[in-house]
């Protein structure tokens, strides 16, 4: 009975290695110039209303952005929509409002101070965050060297997998998937939702599928990270000022010190000061 039980558990261990392996596997991810990256990047204007539209037209059927108020869109550094660019935008959506209807809640139109509406129709993820909350890059042997020399990876994850659907399918559990060359185990649950010319942008700038998903990347990291200029600018003036204070710390350190320095380096005797106790 015993090696039957540890025959039977050998085969199923033998049958299950494969798949087990085949779900691990990490992705292939793109590392895309977006530039935003490196010490002095920062957000392209014009990519992040393209990434807007995309998000707008195809995105937001299925995905919210509840973390990211309509007048975000104004903030300088970032989509750089007018006042006037940014309540037309709104007026687009309608928010539920709890005040309305006797304390009942209704729906109404947007306002600047509203936040994009949460979108739980098909359960997929919000958004918002979405950009920080993924890595592209790993190891090697779980060191993070790629990390830190390439950054976390979160938009080239988003374009990569947006851009990686390959035109497989394969029906598991009666759930269709769909192979994916950058989503870890090679396939996905999420349909393709991009084909190519899905958008037409006013700046005439490309509709491929992978030149659209960098715009959507891009500003689905604007989404995370709306602070990202500031906040390098913030880090610059920072290393400058401290790299400027330990210039005056060692010009100080040695002027305090010359003397002392000075008497034993050429044997000057000098007498020590005696305490109280002596």
């Amino acid at each position: 009975m015993m090696m039957k039980t540890l025959r039977r558990a050998a085969t199923i261990l033998a049958l299950s290695t494969p798949a087990a392996f085949a779900a691990g596997a990490a992705g292939y991810v793109t590392d895309y110039d977006f530039p935003f990256e490196g010490v002095f990047g920062t957000y392209d204007q014009n990519q992040l209303q393209r990434g807007l539209k995309v998000y707008t037209e195809v995105c937001s059927a299925c995905h919210g952005i509840r973390y990211v108020a309509f007048r975000n869109l104004t903030d300088p550094g970032g989509v750089g929509f007018t006042e006037a660019q940014a309540q037309a935008y709104t007026e687009q959506f309608e928010v539920f409002d709890t005040t309305l209807n006797d304390g009942m809640g209704d729906f109404r139109e947007a306002a600047l101070n509203d936040k994009f509406p949460a979108n739980n129709s098909v359960g997929a993820p919000d958004l918002s965050l979405m950009a920080k909350a993924r890595a592209g890059f790993h190891g090697p042997y779980s060191t993070g060297i790629s990390q830190l020399i390439n950054g976390m990876g979160g938009p080239e994850y988003i374009a990569s997998l947006l851009a990686g659907y390959t035109g497989e399918e394969q029906e598991v559990a009666g759930t269709v998937l769909y192979e994916n060359t950058a989503f870890p185990g090679g396939w996905i649950s999420m349909a393709p939702v991009l084909y190519g010319d899905d958008v037409v942008f006013d700046d005439g700038a490309p509709t491929d599928i992978e030149s659209t998903a960098q715009d959507v990347a891009a500003f689905l990291m604007w989404t995370a990270e709306p602070k990202l200029a500031n906040r390098k600018q913030m880090g610059l003036v920072a290393v400058l000022m401290l790299g400027i204070l330990a210039v005056l710390l060692y010009f100080t350190n040695k002027r305090l010190w010359a003397g002392v320095k000075g008497h034993q380096r050429y044997g000057t005797n000098v007498k020590p000061v005696k305490g109280p106790a002596e």
